[in-house]
C-alpha cells in the first residue's frame, strides 16, 4: 500500500545564517497524513479519525565537516511515541510506514516510548517494529522513570542500536558517520564526555540526546547537530506564557531548529499524545520529521 500524503516543506537557506545562542531558526511545516480512496489495511473507513492524524515535515539542514559522500544523506526522526491511551496505535503504525515509504538512510528515536504506566512495555516492541535501514535509539525520562532496561532489550532485539552515553560509528553511502547517543538528563543519567570518548573528531557526527538542554554541554564550533524531543513542542502552547514557563523550567528549547554555541539542534514536536487522548495539544501537533543533510563550511567561533 503507498500513503498518499499531502506535504509541505521547510528549508533552510542555501547559506546558513551565522550562529547566535538559541536562536530558532528553521520554520515548520504543516501537514497531515490523508486516506483518500483506498483499502487501508490499518482502518475500513476511508477517512482517517483525528486522533490518527500527524504531520511529515521536511527540512534540509546544512553541516559543516559532513562528509562528502553524506551530501544528501536522509535521516527520519521520530521522538515522544508514549505508547499507550495516550496516543492511537494506529498514528504510531502510520508513522513507521511513512518513514519505511521515504527510503532513509538513518532513523532515530529520541525517547519516551511510554509514559507512567509498564502496561504498554510489550506493545512498544509490536507497533515499532519493521523500521528499515540503521535505527539508532535513545531512551527518555519516562522510560527510566517505567522501565529502562525492558525498553533497551525489546529495541535490541528488533535489530535497533540503543546508546546510552555511548557511540557507534557505521558506514553509510561508503563512508564513516559517527552516531553519538548521550542518556537523559532530566534524570540526570547523560554523561556527554562519555559518550564522546574515543570518537572521531571530524567528519559526519550526529548526535540524538532526548533532552535539549544537553546541547549546551557539546564540544563548542564542532559542526555537531543534534536532534531532541521531549517538549512535545510546547504542549499546550499559549504565545509568550508557554515560553515563559519553559524556560523557567530550563527548558528554552522548545521545537523547530536551533543554533547554539557553533552547533545545531532540533527539537522534535513528538508523535504521541493529543488529539483525542488524555493529554490535549494545542498549537503544536504530532510530527515525523525528515532531514536532508547538505556539506556546510566549517564554523568559527565568534569572539
Amino acid at each position: 500500500m503507498r500513503l498518499r500524503l499531502s506535504r509541505r516543506t521547510a528549508h533552510r537557506a542555501a547559506s546558513p545564517a551565522p550562529f547566535s545562542q538559541g536562536r530558532n531558526t528553521l520554520a515548520l511545516a504543516r501537514n497531515e497524513v490523508v486516506a483518500r480512496g483506498y483499502e487501508d489495511p490499518l482502518r475500513s473507513e476511508l477517512r482517517l479519525r483525528w486522533r490518527d492524524h500527524f504531520a511529515l515535515n521536511e527540512y534540509e539542514l546544512h553541516v559543516p565537516g559532513l562528509h562528502p559522500a553524506h551530501h544528501g544523506l536522509r535521516v527520519a526522526q521520530l521522538s515522544d511515541i508514549h505508547v499507550g491511551q495516550a496516543t492511537s496505535d494506529i498514528r504510531i503504525r502510520r508513522a513507521v510506514m511513512a518513514v519505511n515509504a521515504s527510503s532513509p538512510d538513518m532513523v532515530f528515536l529520541t525517547g519516551d516510548y511510554v509514559t507512567h504506566s509498564p502496561k504498554p512495555l510489550p506493545r512498544v516492541r509490536e507497533v515499532l517494529a519493521g523500521l528499515q535501514g540503521p535505527v539508532f535509539v535513545v531512551l527518555g525520562n519516562h522510560d527510566h522513570w517505567v522501565n529502562a532496561p525492558y525498553l533497551r532489550d525489546g529495541f535490541e532485539r528488533l535489530g535497533y542500536t540503543v546508546l546510552q552515553n555511548e557511540h557507534r560509528t557505521v558506514s553509510v553511502r561508503g563512508a564513516p558517520a559517527c552516531v553519538l547517543g548521550v542518556d537523559d538528563g532530566r534524570t540526570g543519567r547523560d554523561d556527554v564526555e562519555a559518550t564522546f570518548r574515543g570518537a572521531p573528531t571530524s567528519g559526519t557526527r550526529l548526535v540524538l540526546a532526548h533532552t535539549p538542554p544537553t546541547v549546551e554541554k557539546l564540544p563548542p564550533y564542532a559542526g555537531l547537530v543534534q536532534f531532541s524531543g521531549h517538549t512535545h513542542g510546547g504542549q499546550f502552547v499559549v504565545r509568550g506564557l508557554t515560553e515563559a514557563l519553559f524556560r523557567r523550567a530550563g527548558q528554552p528549547y522548545i521545537r523547530g531548529h536551533y543554533a547554539v554555541r557553533g552547533n545545531q539542534l532540533y527539537v522534535n514536536q513528538g508523535l504521541g499524545f493529543g488529539f483525542g487522548g488524555p493529554y490535549l495539544r494545542r498549537g503544536t501537533e504530532p510530527e515525523v520529521a525528515f532531514f536532508t543533510l547538505r556539506a556546510a563550511p566549517a564554523v568559527q567561533a565568534v569572539e
